[in-house]
């Protein structure tokens, strides 16, 4: 991809953007507009005789800039001169080409501004228009800004350093995330700086080492060094950090720290627990660093070709950083980058934890299904076969990768017979489970799955139950492979309605205000858990937030549920493992019911506790406390 890129040159007028423009054009031999020569005519004749153009005036001037800097994009580089006093107006120019772009605001005084024009014979702006412009000016975060008090010479040898020879974007960390996000700043044209650790004889020129082995990375700046990674990136500084979760992370910061100025911006893309996050955010604040904490889903390859991005914190520090996540993130079916700003604090971690709960459930539904497959005595082929006809209608990205699995072959077996069955994890899901009890969701299906893991490395001791309690019953389950189908359907849609409500409440508890809508949006590309469901459920969470009430998804369920009953109840019988599957219908069982067994529990509680009860005959809610014996 080209790197080729668009200086917009801005501030008032009078503060020196058309010298500043020619000289720079002149020294990086690059061509130069000034944007006053695009205004319309009735524009011109507004300004020369006295009054202030107002947001219509400038639309079509600044869409007509922007259409410029889009055809010099093509061929080079190029130098255009706006005074682009509002963000909006930026946002126009900035339109199709944010990763394009490089913002050099001149800043002075008033009257140091004032005394300039007055010297400046023949321009259509006089001095009484000033005062219009300084009211509307709201000044740019993400930009070079300089002090117009520097001579003309000395301006342009700062904007060199800066932006020509300094980087845009800094990644910490190069593990296999940090490597292909890495490759895919650069294929989206930004120059980067890359840094990883130096240990003799363990880790050495690591980045260094990368950097040669792909060309994309020809432009970019490889360290071991932390003072001259930091040194090497434009202010304010915006470096991701790539490393492992936990106290890595405070380890990195730390090293990092006294070689940052204020208003720099340290990302967190990795697996933090929200809670640390939020620490980190306040810690940072008190030291005038700012702290966005990004989920990051989508594996090795979804990292290079576009992950789905799930950054919070402070939204005005998000701004800054926008450009770059959005554009390497992966788009949707819109062609809308999967990235959005979740919330404060530590939303984009909670969201991505929650990811995990659910992709956790989705992979264990899976094994269960090719466990039930697999009683019925198919092969992997076959079972893969089935799997595929599935994707008509519920497909999803675990349901692809399942069946290249298991069509894996090796030595003429399939490889994942070979598979030793200790599933690992990495304590995402633990965390969410934690959560849910927390905030009192009934997240059991997360749960389930967690625990399905954890009972798969008790290896060694299940062997030998395996021996104490061997199946009692050989045959084969009576189950249709549609029933198994519907099931798997099922235990989906509950699955996402349980990690959806658990969003949901963390949102209210913590006041993030979480649009459930676009979460899902940016689910639907770049992650592990993007499926048609998800895709239907955008359209669903604008109009519920329980997706339970769907009329749709509602009717879905009443038509499953028969076959989900029929394959938990054969597969019980015939003593087959199905944890996730058995709980998604015990949840609805028990969900769904207006009186509970509640009442029995309460009515203990109260018994060896005196922890009181309501009653269903006082409807004041008062609490009552019996003398049971």
């Amino acid at each position: 991809m080209s790197l080729y890129k668009v200086f917009f040159i801005m501030g008032v007028s009078g503060c020196g953007k058309s010298t500043i423009a020619n000289l720079l054009s002149k020294e990086l031999n690059i061509p130069f507009f000034d944007g006053d020569d695009y205004h319309p005519e009735n524009n011109i004749k507004k300004m020369a005789s006295g009054q202030a153009l107002n947001d219509d005036d400038r639309q079509s001037w600044l869409e007509t800039l922007n259409k410029l800097a889009q055809k010099q994009l093509i061929h080079n580089s190029c130098i255009i001169v706006c005074s682009a006093l509002k963000e909006k107006y930026r946002e126009i120019l900035n339109r199709d080409i944010s990763n394009k772009t490089n913002w050099i605001y001149l800043s002075g005084t008033f009257n140091q501004i004032k005394e300039r024009i007055n010297d400046r014979e023949g321009h259509f702006m006089s001095s009484d228009l000033l005062q219009s412009q300084f009211d509307i000016l709201e000044e740019p975060k993400d930009c070079l800004k300089v002090d117009i008090n520097l001579s003309p010479e000395n301006i342009v040898k700062k904007i060199k350093e800066e932006l020509m020879n300094k980087s845009e974007f800094g990644l910490f960390g190069l593990g296999v995330m940090g490597k292909s996000l890495c490759r895919n700043l650069a294929n989206n044209g930004f120059k980067i700086s890359m840094f990883n650790r130096h240990i003799d004889a363990i880790e050495v020129d690591v980045a260094k080492k990368f950097k040669e082995n792909y060309p994309e990375l020809s432009n970019s700046l490889a360290f071991d060094d932390i003072a001259a990674f930091v040194s090497s990136l434009q202010k304010p500084r915006r470096i991701m950090l790539m490393v492992n979760a936990g106290k890595t992370i405070d380890y990195v910061i730390e090293d990092l720290l006294p070689h940052l100025s204020e208003n720099d911006i340290l990302i967190d893309g990795g697996n933090s627990n929200y809670l640390k996050t939020k620490e980190r955010f306040d810690y940072l604040k008190s030291k005038n660093i700012h702290f966005i904490g990004a989920g990051v889903s989508g594996g090795e390859e979804g990292a290079l070709k576009g992950p789905s991005i799930m950054p919070s914190g402070n939204e005005n520090v998000y701004k800054e950083i926008k450009t770059f996540l959005e554009t390497i993130a992966a788009k949707d079916k819109n062609n809308l980058p999967c990235c959005t700003y979740i919330g404060t604090e530590g939303s984009g971690h909670f969201v991505k934890m929650v990811h995990n709960g659910i992709e956790y459930v989705e992979m264990q539904l899976l094994a269960e299904v090719i466990t039930i497959f697999q009683s019925l005595e198919y092969n992997p082929d076959e079972i893969a076969n089935i799997l595929e006809s599935w994707k008509a209608t519920t497909d999803s990205y675990l349901l692809e990768i399942t069946i290249d699995i298991l069509r894996k072959k090796e030595e003429n077996d399939w490889l994942i017979h070979k598979i030793v069955d200790k599933a690992g994890n990495k304590g995402t899901g633990n965390w969410t489970t934690i959560a849910a009890a927390q905030l009192g969701v009934p997240n059991t299906m997360i749960a389930s799955a967690l625990f399905a893991r954890y009972t798969s490395f008790f290896k060694e001791e299940r062997t030998e139950a395996s021996k104490n309690f061997e199946a009692s019953s050989k045959s084969k389950p009576n189950i249709s492979i549609e029933a198994i189908s519907e099931a798997y359907q099922f235990a989906r849609i509950i699955n996402h309605y349980q990690g959806f409500r658990l969003i949901q409440q963390a949102s209210e508890n913590y006041n993030w205000n979480i649009n459930l809508s676009e979460l899902a949006r940016i689910w639907t590309g770049g992650c592990i858990i993007k499926s048609d469901l998800m895709t239907d459920l955008v359209q669903v969470f604008k109009s519920q937030q329980n997706i339970l009430n769907d009329e749709t998804i509602k009717n879905q369920i009443l038509k499953l549920k028969a076959s989900v009953k029929n394959v938990v109840s054969e597969c019980v019988l015939n003593e087959i493992a199905i944890p996730s599957l058995s709980e998604s219908i015990n949840f609805l069982h028990n969900f769904a019911k207006e009186n509970s067994s509640a009442n029995i529990i309460q009515a203990q509680r109260d018994y060896f506790g005196a922890h009181t009860y309501q009653r269903k005959d006082d409807p004041s809610g008062k609490f009552y406390h019996t003398q049971w014996k």
